[in-house]
């Protein structure tokens, strides 16, 4: 049998970005096969010391975060308390019950017009928007751009952004005790917004918000009422950039969502 040829470097890294690495963790490459076959280092005799306390060994930061019900009621203490935008971006920045915020670069907080009539939610961050500290920026952010753009809308008249507001590592998705404990802070986002419509961009974004089981595929186009305790806003449901980017087919009926997402902004 032919030996198939060693991947290229640029195959190899096509191959390590499909599959989601798109980090490094040390400037060179570590053979671990190599480590398991070094013979062990020889016992030395351990000097006879005095005996000193043992102090509490050191917790690197993140690892020591708290129980998630405790997390989540920290969560919705802080959220009630936030006056303004601003100050709910403080509260963010500063928390730490979240454990993504340890991994992710930084809080992508937010995008846009905070006093626009539509406020579009997604899902969480990526790799772009966690660099860029700012929502919908990659690919699916360029779409966005495309699809907002298409019925007259654009960063200065809509608003953006996401449920969870630090990327989840490798892009992975979160967790359901992860989005529960960034639940009140973009419940809490809405309300301080105050938009007159409210659309959830994929499945994970509009089940959490509008307390739905069913699938993109059937909420998608239909009108829902969110409630934020103070008034109901309207709100659509629509697919995500990203699900278009790999589901071309379906933009027909994304723009039919748009037509109607025109419509009532005009109204």
């Amino acid at each position: 049998m032919i030996p198939e040829p060693a991947p290229t470097v640029r195959e190899l890294l096509a191959f390590y970005l499909e599959a989601g690495v798109d980090c490094a963790l040390a400037e060179e490459p570590v053979d671990r096969l190599a480590e398991l076959d070094a013979p062990p280092p020889a016992p030395r005799a351990a000097p006879v010391e005095t005996p000193r306390p043992v102090a509490a060994p050191a917790v690197m930061r993140g690892e020591a975060a708290p129980a998630p019900d405790v997390a989540i009621a920290s969560a919705r203490e802080a959220a009630r308390t936030a006056p303004t935008l601003e100050a709910l971006r403080e509260l963010m920045q500063n928390f730490e019950g979240c454990a993504l915020k340890h991994t992710a670069t930084r809080l992508v907080f937010a995008d846009g017009n905070p006093q626009a009539r539509i406020m579009f939610v997604g899902e969480a961050p990526g790799r772009d928007e966690d660099i860029e500290g700012l929502p919908f920026v990659g690919r699916s952010g360029k779409l966005l751009d495309l699809m907002i753009g298409a019925i007259g809308l654009n960063r200065t008249t809509a608003y953006i952004t996401n449920v969870i507001p630090w990327r989840p590592p490798g892009n992975r998705t979160p967790t359901p005790q992860e989005t529960q404990i960034c639940l009140p802070f973009i419940q809490r986002h809405i309300e301080l917004v105050n938009p007159d419509l409210l659309v959830t961009l994929g499945n994970p974004s509009t089940q959490t918000l509008l307390s739905t089981r069913e699938g993109i595929m059937r909420t998608r186009g239909r009108w829902f009422d969110y409630d934020t305790g103070q008034r109901t806003i309207r709100a659509l449901p629509t697919f995500h950039p990203a699900y278009l980017l790999r589901s071309p087919s379906y933009k027909r009926l994304a723009w039919q969502d748009l037509r109607a997402i025109a419509k009532v902004l005009a109204g």
